[in-house]
């Protein structure tokens, strides 16, 4: 199997590292050429010599059997895949398009019909499990669309996660998503707001945090963010421009399938306030910040 991989950051990097480890014939693509050259040298210290880059995202993805795609939101999914000169463009008939992104409908919908116009499949499997996860090979992968399509493809899916589920049809995949990564933006700011609380009147840090911890707030978020919290680096894993992103394509989705998500309108509105103000960049906990500002209080162990 030919595959292509299509945007190597945080997340797409390790996971085509694995792919790399695995020994598939690998075609990469990324605007960064240090990224390429990562995921180059891993595949060369794992003997696989079978590891190429193109000059574009097209050229990554002509001739082969399945293309992967790890970007960072439609707009940009969208370009590289449906342009003139995108993916679509050069992938042969009977090549399957497989976007670990995370997504929204419309834009997913956009791709079916091109894809199919083309006789070209596509299966939305976005990624859970944070960078970490993409690393260590164990993240959930979560996918929608043709059956017959996932089953030949559950192979090699298996090597960038250790659970990989097919949910339903196409969509189904970005819809669960983004209906559990919105818990991480919420507890976020849940968690700030409950460590305020204790720290102002008269808490410890580090002792909150360990009541939280071991109590009915206990949480992933928790246990990972609180310590990046009290220690104030926010957590460099993820953009504060890319939280606030998912939390945007979040109210996307209630708008397509009539939810009202008032809590997570207030969030978005948290993540969006942050970027304006420290920017796109920042670490995704700055988000946090706000209401340490606001507090005149810096969450900080001693």
């Amino acid at each position: 199997m030919r595959i292509a991989f299509i945007g190597l950051g945080n997340m797409g990097g390790p996971m085509a590292s694995n792919l790399a480890r695995a020994g598939y014939e690998l075609a990469l693509f990324d605007l960064d050429a240090n990224k390429v050259d990562a995921v180059r040298a891993t595949g060369a210290a794992a003997g696989n010599q079978a590891i190429s880059s193109g000059a574009t995202a097209a050229e990554a993805a002509t001739g082969v059997d399945v293309v992967f795609t790890s970007l960072p939101n439609p707009k940009i999914i969208e370009a590289v895949g449906l342009s003139e000169q995108g993916i679509l463009a050069a992938l042969p008939k009977g090549a399957v398009w497989i976007d670990l992104s995370t997504n929204n409908l419309e834009c997913e919908r956009r791709i079916l019909a091109a894809a199919t116009s083309k006789e070209i499949a596509f299966l939305d499997a976005p990624v859970t499990g944070g960078v970490e996860g993409a690393a260590a090979g164990t993240l959930m992968v979560m996918v929608g669309g043709d059956p017959q399509v996932f089953a030949r493809c559950k192979p090699v899916l298996e090597k960038i996660g250790n659970r990989v589920m097919h949910l339903g049809p196409h969509g189904a995949g970005y819809v669960a998503k983004i209906s559990q990564v919105v818990l991480c933006y919420l507890n976020s700011v849940a968690l700030s707001e409950a460590l305020m609380l204790g720290v102002k009147g008269g808490v410890a840090p580090e002792t909150m945090l360990g009541i939280i911890q071991d109590s009915t707030g206990a949480s992933y978020v928790a246990n990972r963010y609180g310590p990046a919290i009290l220690d104030g680096s926010y957590d460099p894993g993820f953009a504060l421009g890319l939280a606030h992103k998912d939390m945007a394509l979040t109210l996307e989705l209630a708008g397509s399938v009539g939810a009202e998500l008032p809590m997570c309108e207030q969030v978005e509105a948290v993540y969006k306030k942050a970027v304006d103000k420290y920017g796109f960049d920042q670490n995704h906990l700055m988000a946090v910040k706000l209401l340490e500002e606001q507090n005149g209080t810096f969450l900080r162990s001693t």
